[in-house]
């Protein structure tokens, strides 16, 4: 009696072996058996939210015809412990892919990266609004919000400027707040780093006044060559005491009331930012500036110029006296001013 319960305890422990081994093999081969996609060239756009469990996940790939027998991919994540290791975001999942390496996806956080781009020459308002209306970014900022990021990054008064223009890249559902803290901080570095490697001789008092001038610079550049000759201009004009005359930082001082035209009126208008009124800098930056606006600014052209006028297709010409430039902005703007007349390249 005793020998034949031993027989059948050890038929049946054998058994149970040869089941887990089968169930191995089987969920091996489950594990690099492709996905069934609907269709082979298709890519999926997925999204795992906070929370979400690898049974939700399954289910949801399964109803989307993109995962056959869920249970079992279930059990597969379990059985190599990454069923509680799945991370949240957006993927991106190809088709042809196996069953463990979208497993692999998950649990590694190959989530797929948005980006935005804050375009040099920009105002922080164009720049706000653009980040609000990016369908990936979250939590919008209204403007008691941005005033207590701004207390946040101690930017006592206008904040124009101090943004650095790039392409920054996100994760789904990053917050636009996160967008303009890293762009803050990218400006700081690279002001600083750039201040620290100006030339001699300079006519600012800080590196905030080498900002305002990278903003002229940026808001007057056509093309790329042209800006350090341009900041050789603005330098030469502050260290004679001319007033800098420069039409972007009319219109910035306008705000909404320019709607795209300077009249004589506007010219004579004094406002803190008007430089046909005022001496010296405006107060803050007009606009976004990059690197290289920057380092013009910091490293301006040596010459003798005095004045510039746009041509109409994006360059300018470049004055040593108020003569020559007269005949420069007769030719250019009233005799030669072509139909697609514009002050910058497109």
């Amino acid at each position: 009696m005793l020998k034949k319960l031993l027989f059948t305890l050890a038929g049946l422990i054998i058994a149970g072996v040869l089941a887990v081994v089968v169930l191995w093999k089987a969920l091996d081969w489950y594990g690099n058996q492709p996905l069934v996609a609907p269709n082979v060239e298709d890519s999926l756009e997925f999204t795992v939210s906070s929370g979400d469990s690898m049974t939700r996940v399954a289910n949801s790939l399964g109803e989307l015809g993109w995962l056959q027998y869920p249970e079992v991919f279930v059990v597969l994540a379990r059985i190599e412990k990454a069923a509680g290791g799945i991370h949240a975001g957006d993927y991106l999942i190809p088709a042809g892919i196996t069953h463990r390496e979208l497993l692999d996806i998950f649990t590694s956080g190959q989530v797929r990266y948005y980006d935005v781009t804050l375009v040099e020459g920009h105002t922080l308002k164009e720049v706000v609004a653009a980040l609000n209306q990016h369908e990936k970014l979250s939590s919008p900022l209204d403007e008691e919000a941005l005033q207590s990021l701004y207390q946040s990054l101690d930017i006592e008064g206008n904040p124009e400027g101090r943004f650095y223009p790039d392409t920054y890249f996100f994760q789904a559902d990053a917050s636009v707040e996160s967008i303009l803290r890293r762009s803050y901080k990218r400006m700081d570095s690279v002001l600083k780093e750039e201040w620290e490697n100006r030339a001699e001789g300079l006519p600012y008092k800080n590196p905030y006044e080498a900002l305002i001038m990278a903003s002229l610079v940026e808001k007057e550049t056509g093309v790329t060559y042209e800006r350090g000759e341009i900041a050789g201009v603005f330098v030469r004009r502050l260290e004679k005491g001319m007033r800098l005359q420069t039409d972007p930082t009319v219109i910035y001082g306008l705000g909404d009331r320019y709607q795209g035209n300077i009249s004589r009126r506007m010219l004579r208008e004094p406002t803190p930012y008007n430089t046909y009124v005022i001496r010296g800098l405006p107060p803050t930056p007009i606009a976004m500036a990059g690197r290289e606006a920057i380092h013009a600014a910091l490293h301006p052209e040596d010459g003798k110029s005095l004045y510039f006028v746009a041509k109409g297709d994006g360059t300018h010409y470049f004055s040593k006296t108020l003569a020559e430039h007269n005949r420069a902005v007769r030719k250019y703007q009233i005799e030669q001013r072509r139909q697609d007349y514009r002050s910058t390249v497109q």
